[in-house]
């Protein structure tokens, strides 16, 4: 690649820039509706479906975050060079269609299938966002930014709940025994919310593409052959195809990879030979080996890259720190609606006022905790160079206490009180932790460092996370259990953020020479 011109940074973000932000957040919101509105739904699916927890737990996790990790890293490598505002335009209408068609699902094995495809198409969106958005942000605004940008997770979560719950209440009372198509409320539901998506990907296509590496003065030129480099991406990271990939780095490389294939496969064998399921092990031990395999061949195409974020100690200590802070959140957010029904044992008919009660306060703290965790960690990191990770240790410690007093609520009140508080108090730790991850990365870099990044709230946090709790709810017959038993994981998230404590200011210092020494022209 021909070495970075140099152009004039940018210290301001102007009018468009925040307009780009604005929209963006929109996508963002659509993806968590389509996301997250399976929660709210869950009890009538598992009805309708046959399933358990733990099923829910796959379907909300597993089946959409393995393949949402998966793919996002050959796709992170695309939008760092090819077209993003396209790239993103292509996800949102892929995820949309399948959201929309996970209404016509009549069995565990479609709804999943549909899943799978949700979290491909989603798996666009935020490499090309976090992209974009460091392109026409400043870096002493990026926290803030990617900060407000985050917050349609807690938006479009909300409001997936309250929406979700409305079309299910007045659809099954309109129709009781089925309505057109034969189609029951949840799968009126998905249809409701994956449409909308096809029309904002016609607005997504209008918008402006930034030049690469615009806010920081590094112009980086267009890739030669995207497409050819996204082919070669999925070549080493979708199994079958990367025992290809590996093949192509020499016999003992292929060797290792076999031979890491066969020790998770025998993992795998272990766990269902226990008795856990099928599914549930197959895909994490299909995420785990891929990314096992992703992570090699780009050591050996793109070393400044692998670097900068494999082989950085900080970049990883970061991405576990929040990875596990997902786990949990991830869990509670799956689980919360299913607790209070059956805890309160709450009739059909009041199920738009659980999605309201729980939706609308979701949506307030979760847009309140981020945007403030954002702006803190940008005004900590003006005074240190680890003030960022302080935002990420206060998320990681202080949700605990409102967490179990959420699910061990005695009164629907206190459980709709503590519900919000814990949202608010966990959800400022994302700006903060997808900025230090910017930072310590080039431009040209930035989609493969967001799709590492989500590794660690896909694989550790949405693919496990939901799941166990689910499985301990199966085993123990008690949600609250499934769910509270996942603070065990909060010793190994402190371990981390020490880790990023000590690592980070030597990383972000020596950013520029750590890429040169590997190789990078610049």
């Amino acid at each position: 690649m021909a070495s970075a011109a140099p152009v004039p940074a940018e210290t301001k973000a102007g009018p468009y820039a925040w307009y780009v932000l604005g929209l963006l957040l929109l996508v963002y919101i659509l993806n968590f509706v389509d996301r997250q509105i399976l929660s709210i739904l869950a009890d009538d699916i598992k009805r309708d479906l046959g399933l358990k927890d733990q099923d829910i737990g796959f379907l909300y996790g597993t089946a959409f975050g393995v393949f949402y990790a998966l793919f996002g890293i050959p796709l992170g490598r695309l939008a760092d060079s090819w077209h993003r505002v396209r790239l993103m335009t292509l996800g949102l209408a892929l995820w949309s269609t399948m959201t929309a068609l996970s209404g016509f699902a009549r069995s565990g094995t479609a709804l999943s299938l549909a899943r799978i495809g949700v979290g491909v198409g989603e798996a666009t969106a935020s490499p090309a966002a976090y992209s974009l958005i460091s392109d026409w942000f400043p870096k002493r605004l990026r926290a803030t930014a990617l900060a407000i940008y985050s917050s349609g997770i807690y938006l479009g979560g909300g409001f997936s709940l309250f929406i979700g719950a409305l079309i299910v209440q007045k659809w099954n009372l309109a129709y009781p025994g089925g309505g057109p198509l034969g189609l029951v409320g949840w799968q009126a539901a998905f249809l409701a919310v994956g449409i909308p998506g096809l029309i904002v990907a016609a607005w997504i296509f209008t918008l402006r593409e930034p030049v690469r590496g615009h806010s920081e003065g590094i112009a980086t030129p267009p890739h030669p052959a995207p497409f050819r480099a996204f082919l070669n991406e999925l070549l080493t990271i979708v199994p079958p195809f990367t025992l290809i990939g590996a093949a192509q780095g020499g016999a003992a490389v292929l060797v290792r990879n076999v031979a890491v294939l066969l020790l998770i496969a025998a993992i795998v064998t272990g766990l269902v030979w226990l008795g856990e399921p099928i599914p549930q092990w197959v895909a994490v031990g299909i995420g785990v080996y891929a990314v096992y395999s992703w992570a090699v061949a780009l050591k050996r195409r793109d070393p400044p890259t692998y670097a900068l974020i494999v082989g950085s100690p900080a970049f990883l200590c970061v991405v576990v720190a929040y990875g596990l802070n997902a786990f949990l959140a991830y869990s509670v957010a799956a689980f919360a609606p299913s607790f209070v029904r059956r805890t309160f044992d709450i009739p059909p008919e009041h199920l738009g006022q659980v999605g309201f009660w729980i939706g609308a306060p979701a949506a307030l703290a979760g847009f309140l905790g981020i945007t403030l965790g954002g702006r803190v960690a940008d005004a900590l990191r003006e005074r240190s160079p680890v003030g960022r990770i302080h935002v990420i240790l206060f998320g990681c410690v202080a949700p605990v206490l409102p967490i179990v007093l959420t699910f061990t609520a005695s009164s629907q009140a206190m459980f709709y009180v503590m519900l919000p508080i814990a949202q608010f108090l966990t959800c400022g730790a994302l700006g903060a932790a997808a900025a230090t991850t910017q930072d310590l990365v080039l431009p040209r870099m930035r989609g493969t460092a967001t799709a590492a990044f989500f590794i660690g709230t896909t694989l550790l946090g949405l693919a496990l996370g939901p799941y166990l709790a689910g499985r301990v709810s199966t085993l123990t017959g008690d949600l609250a259990t499934g769910v509270l038993s996942l603070l065990v994981t909060l010793p190994v998230a402190l371990a981390a953020i020490l880790g990023a404590y000590r690592w980070l200011p030597g990383a972000e210092a020596t950013r520029e020479a750590r890429a040169r020494a590997a190789g990078e022209p610049i």
